[in-house]
């Protein structure tokens, strides 16, 4: 049986079964293990954990402590609650807009791409070219911001570090605007989200990459490049007062574990609290050589169950209600077994959005395409997120197809 407790009490004997914090927060190879001396205890908290997942199963036990599934239990009644508040209207619809994002995806590729390559080089940072496409990322974010969300999910494991800054620009200008920023304000958001790790230009690819353990220096290089970036930035002309911030503290939390200068949550501003969130849930629903991304649904239960201590919990619940709990292009299982791709953000109910229907997985076979508003459609229900890669489907194919 799986238990959640907290890390001081943890003693030798019990196995570990997850560390419960996003994989770029520890240095540990696995996140499974059984715990044989208190020097392995008292690396765990040394690390900054709050609270671990136990295997009774497979080691001591706790009798106490909350299992899994009342954890579980705990965190669904925490999604419903943040889908009582809908997200704003949708101007045009994701197919009208999904043409126009992929063009402002690949731009946005490339101009990060300069970003870190004049960051190595010791070059300041074009600032304006960056400037620029936010203005057009929050034209496409007014129209439908689901259309370029969910291009987001494109990106590989080999060109991660690029188009990370990419997801978390857009998540910046998408999040904020949910949050009523405009104008300069919100430009500056968004910079900060595509400028804010181009200290990674200074960290060698093979640390960056490496899929085993990091001893302690690498993982400390690794937590080195917030600074690195803060004064790559400082050599750049124009760069304001937001990017800075936000490329700074990106990784403090609100128990005052993050770095690099372990900053209390109130000395944390609302920037850096939405760029610690949009930060960590692109991380950890994206591939990369040491972890398998995991489904956009499941990421965020997993933050909203970290987020004591970790992240602004009134902050999250916005994001939550911004992007959806169900974010358009996510591949779910309707309860009739029917495969369905979200396509449309319900603004009444975030728990029962518009789909797009085209397979029976209980018949193994293709369906013709059934639009669906769960919303009005009480004989269908969401039971589960599934993956892309198992059934080898292309979500964006099913956003691209024009309703008639």
């Amino acid at each position: 049986m799986l238990k959640k407790i907290s890390v001081e009490r943890l003693a030798p004997g019990m196995y570990v079964h997850d560390l419960g914090v996003a994989w770029a927060d520890h240095p540990f190879t696995l996140n499974r293990f059984k715990l044989k001396s208190e020097d392995q205890v008292a690396e765990l908290m040394a690390a900054g954990l709050q609270a671990v997942y136990i295997d009774t199963d497979k080691g001591d036990d706790v009798h106490d402590a909350p299992t899994a599934a009342d954890v579980r239990a705990e965190v669904d009644a925490r999604m419903r609650d943040v889908a009582n508040e809908s997200p704003p209207p949708m101007r045009i619809t994701v197919s009208e807009e999904i043409r126009n994002a992929r063009i402002l995806y690949q731009r946005a590729g490339t101009v990060v791409r300069d970003v870190m390559r004049d960051g190595r080089l010791g070059k300041a940072v074009q600032v304006e070219n960056v400037a620029g496409l936010v203005d057009d990322i929050t034209q496409s974010v007014v129209r439908n911001s689901g259309a370029l969300l969910a291009m987001l999910r494109l990106k590989n494991k080999d060109d991660y570090t690029f188009m990370h800054c990419v997801s978390v620009g857009t998540l910046m200008v998408t999040f904020g605007r949910a949050l009523g920023l405009s104008g300069e304000a919100l430009r500056q958001a968004g910079i900060g989200g595509f400028v804010h790790d181009v200290g990674k230009t200074l960290v060698p690819d093979a640390i960056l990459n490496k899929a085993g353990k990091l001893s302690e220096g690498e993982f400390l290089l690794i937590k080195r490049h917030p600074a690195e970036g803060h004064a790559i930035l400082l050599k750049s002309s124009n760069v304001g007062a937001a990017p800075l911030d936000i490329t700074l503290h990106h990784h403090e939390r609100m128990d005052g574990k993050g770095y690099p200068e372990k900053l209390p949550a109130d000395r944390i501003s609302q920037l850096a609290r939405m760029a610690a969130i949009v930060d960590v849930y692109d991380a950890i629903t994206s591939d990369r050589p040491y972890h398998k991304g995991i489904a956009p649904t499941e990421a965020l239960r997993k933050m909203l169950e970290w987020c004591n201590g970790h992240f602004d919990e009134t902050l999250l619940r916005q994001f939550i209600r911004c992007i959806g709990i169900y974010p358009t292009g996510t591949l779910v299982r309707l309860s009739n077994g029917w495969l369905a791709v979200v396509t449309e953000q319900n603004t009444s109910v975030l728990l029962k959005p518009a789909v797009r229907a085209f397979y029976c997985s209980t018949a193994r076979g293709p369906i013709a395409p059934v639009e669906i508003d769960l919303a009005r459609e009480p004989d269908y229900r969401i039971v589960a997120d599934e993956s892309p890669e198992q059934w080898g489907v292309d979500p964006m194919h099913f956003l691209e197809v024009t309703r008639h």
